[in-house]
């Protein structure tokens, strides 16, 4: 039986970039989903005449609520993997491959893009950010996910299916991380190099790191968080048994 990868690639007023992502994402998947997460200049209309399925959210939601509906339309259109992938072109979807590849190499549940390798060009605020974020994030979620908050990631998607999300927003992106990480699914990670071009981010730094810590600190009272903790669940027997994508 072949297993079917698609793409999904929330954005929010990313029309003047969708295109070129739609497009790189097309040559190596069955399908691309676009969420477009209310945008306002055309977004939606751009990623549709690059080929792309688009669902549309009328208001911005944000990009959790995008991701938890761009997986719900891979489930519906009968995906077994989905990888995902930012709409404003920091992600080379070149690299979809390395994804795959390493999946099949590992059997991990989730394959997680890692910034950390080459942080050179990464702004100094969210580089620390990211290393904070991580480390307390392996430290909670029984992992060494190494940038829990890379948008870049291959996943499984029969793990998804009753996680239970809470978040909203970009830190969605960890708590899934934290929440896989728990229940024992293997985790494993590739290098991805991103380029940050100096436009103006949606992400407001402030805000989403207090999310982050609010997210953090919910963390510690989750019932799931008390099973006995393993140094790296994607190494130890007591990962469930994952699943490898053939070739």
């Amino acid at each position: 039986m072949s297993v079917r990868v698609c793409l999904i690639v929330p954005a929010l007023n990313e029309a003047a970039r969708i295109a070129s992502v739609v497009e790189g994402g097309a040559e190596h998947v069955e399908t691309v989903y676009v969420v477009d997460d209310g945008s306002t200049d055309g977004t939606a209309e751009a990623a549709r005449a690059a080929g792309a399925t688009v669902i549309r959210l009328e208001t911005n939601m944000g990009k959790g609520v995008a991701i938890r509906a761009g997986v719900e339309a891979a489930n519906s259109g009968g995906h077994d993997v989905a990888i995902t992938i930012d709409g404003d072109g920091q992600h080379d979807p070149a690299d979809i491959p390395r994804f795959i590849e390493r999946q099949r190499a590992t059997g991990a549940h989730v394959v997680l893009g890692t910034r950390m390798n080459d942080v050179g060009s990464m702004p100094v605020h969210r580089r620390w950010n990211n290393r904070l974020v991580s480390a307390v994030g392996q430290w909670l979620g029984h992992s060494v996910a190494p940038d829990f908050q890379c948008g870049y990631r291959l996943m499984l998607l029969a793990p998804l299916r009753g996680l239970g999300l809470e978040t909203r927003g970009y830190e969605t992106e960890a708590e899934l991380l934290l929440r896989l990480g728990r229940a024992g699914y293997v985790i494993d990670s590739v290098p991805v190099a991103t380029v940050y071009a100096g436009e103006a981010s949606s992400v407001r730094p402030l805000r989403e790191m207090l999310r982050f810590t609010r997210l953090l600190f919910r963390s510690l009272d989750d019932p799931q968080r008390r099973r006995a903790p393993g140094r790296c669940e994607a190494h130890t027997a007591t990962a469930k048994d994952p699943d490898v994508l053939p070739d």
